[in-house]
């Protein structure tokens, strides 16, 4: 009886490939039945993505003021030294309320050495992120193709086999990701209310929608075939755009989950703290895996196939662009 409930079992073999596994139908109907079927398995695959990522960890107690000097300061710092020497050099109600309204004083953690060993700490996010992305996206393809899935020794066995390229598209998703970010922030409040900066602003918010694009299909590429970076850059620059139907649909589900998660949140606050650690992270990869994979089979895959693939089905297969 105690088998039946090792749901986070991750040394266990997968599962044979059962016979209707792949019906060769792989849109929105194919991937509920995927969906379904593979549940159980993007729960562990969740866990992969969390503890992959856990140096993410010391970063938020470095914020959340984990060791760090706590002092006080004003909540209206423009108006506190009015109201504080008005209540220093008059007894009057008025000075006294003026204080009291405006003399109030928060706490504020200010970073100490321990602060900045834990930011240093989480810098090794820089390894580890694209060596998770690695390890979980082959998991994650061959559960949408159907393939049967040994969840430990296919992590590891795609992290050995890939984890150079891996590590350097790592940092470069991060700095990338980051710097768009920025981009959008930064033209939305320094240049918001003129012309050039509304332009520059609706350039940035572009890029930044087509990079959350590319990056349904960067790490696929990675995996699936033996292509330089910049390959990987350029292939997943034109899926983003070929395949904009199968994206725009991944996009939806993003949204719904992501909306499903901040009402639970909202509601039950400790239920929706727990579901990205332990279901949000890997469902909503799986959206964007099923929905890039199969455009990359059409593409790149499909028609180099003959009647037997002489390629293993776990081996990078050599190809060049998709131009």
């Amino acid at each position: 009886m105690a088998n039946r409930f090792k749901l986070y079992d991750l040394t266990k073999d997968g599962k044979g490939v059962r016979k209707d596994e792949d019906d060769g139908k792989h849109g929105l109907v194919g991937f509920f039945k995927q969906y379904k079927r593979k549940f159980s398995r993007l729960l562990s695959v969740n866990i992969f993505m969390v503890l992959g990522n856990f140096p993410l960890a010391f970063f938020i107690m470095a914020y959340a003021g984990y060791g760090a000097y706590h002092t006080m300061i004003p909540q209206n710092p423009l108006l506190y030294p009015v109201a504080y020497a008005l209540s220093r050099l008059s007894a009057s109600p008025l000075a006294s309320a003026l204080y009291a309204v405006f003399g109030l004083q928060k706490e504020w953690p200010r970073f100490s050495v321990v602060s900045y060993i834990l930011i240093g700490l989480s810098l090794l996010t820089l390894i580890t992120f694209g060596l998770t992305n690695v390890g979980t996206t082959y998991i994650l393809r061959n559960l949408a193709r159907g393939d049967a899935v040994f969840m430990w020794s296919d992590f590891w066995y795609a992290i050995r086999r890939n984890y150079k390229q891996g590590v350097v598209m790592g940092i470069l998703d991060l700095l990338i990701s980051v710097l768009l970010v920025f981009n959008v922030r930064f033209y939305f409040y320094g240049l918001n209310g003129t012309f050039f900066g509304g332009i520059l602003f609706w350039i940035a918010v572009a890029m930044l929608v087509l990079w959350f694009f590319m990056r349904f299909y960067i790490y696929i590429l990675l995996i699936t075939f033996d292509l330089k970076i910049f390959k990987i850059f350029k292939n997943a620059l034109i899926f983003s755009i070929i395949g904009f139907k199968r994206n725009f649909m991944a996009f939806l589900g993003l949204v719904v989950l992501v909306i499903l998660n901040l009402t639970i949140f909202y509601y039950i606050q400790p239920l929706g703290i727990v579901l990205p650690l332990v279901l949000t992270l890997s469902n909503g990869a799986f959206m964007t895996t099923y929905a890039a994979y199969f455009k990359i089979h059409e593409i790149m895959i499909a028609p180099f196939e003959v009647d037997k693939p002489t390629t293993p089905p776990d081996e990078p297969i050599a190809k060049d662009d998709v131009s």
